[in-house]
């Protein structure tokens, strides 16, 4: 059982699923925070596929923070956690976060402190840059690494310092990251794989899964569910 929904955090979602069997978790640039057995967990960007599992009866709640949008938030860069799942008492303090935790075990709506949580850190620390929106629009769109620099004013090594930091990525991996996403998507809704690989930007069909194949070590048909 996988559900979520939109989150009351900008741009994120709330997700639930049950703690049990193997959940292939595929890049999509984004981070997480995450209650699973009593703890408070955050999932940095990957650069390839995670596979999560779990035994038991319990419940795994997470909240998605869009691309650029969880370091706001945990107050560390996105690249200091690619490819790493830590307890959030590394990155804040204990006595703090043993206090979270509490409050989300006698919460009957994990989801809603974990928003509630983000929504404090942003009021404290701020918004994400419009800088890095316009970034992700731009690279989602397919723009080349040049175009985007030039289009929010920064030159091509300050675009991949910052996009390092807020995204974990430099710009061109993050670019490959959104539009896998992307054809990922499609492929969810029933696209054919030449009309994916055409609409999301890839030389053609054998491009399409030859960039799969390396963001996440199975084919496309494989992910569709």
């Amino acid at each position: 059982m996988y559900q979520e929904r939109v989150s009351v955090v900008d741009h994120s979602v709330v997700w639930r699923r049950k703690a049990v069997g193997e959940l292939r978790v595929v890049p999509d640039g984004c981070m997480d925070l995450i209650w699973a057995g009593g703890e408070l967990l955050v999932a940095g960007p990957d650069t390839r596929s995670h596979v999560a599992s779990g035994t038991g009866d319990g419940v795994v709640t997470g909240l998605r923070f869009a691309p650029g949008t969880g370091p706001a938030v945990l107050g560390v860069p996105a690249c200091a956690l690619r490819d790493q799942r830590v307890a959030l008492q590394e990155l804040w303090a204990p006595d703090r976060v043993r206090r979270l935790a509490g409050r989300i075990a006698a919460a009957t709506a994990p989801g809603r402190v974990l928003e509630a949580i983000a929504e404090d850190r942003l009021r404290r620390g701020g918004t994400p840059s419009p800088v890095l929106r316009a970034i992700v629009r731009l690279l989602r769109d397919g723009h080349p690494v040049t175009t985007v620099a030039e289009a929010v004013g920064l030159s091509e090594r300050q675009l991949r310092r910052r996009s390092l930091t807020a995204f974990g990525y430099g710009p061109k991996k993050l670019g490959r990251v959104l539009r896998f996403d992307r054809a990922l998507s499609m492929a969810r809704d029933g696209a054919p794989l030449a009309e994916i690989a055409a609409r999301a930007g890839y030389a053609d069909q054998p491009h399409l899964a030859r960039e799969v194949k390396a963001l996440t070590g199975r084919p496309l048909g494989r992910l569709r569910g």
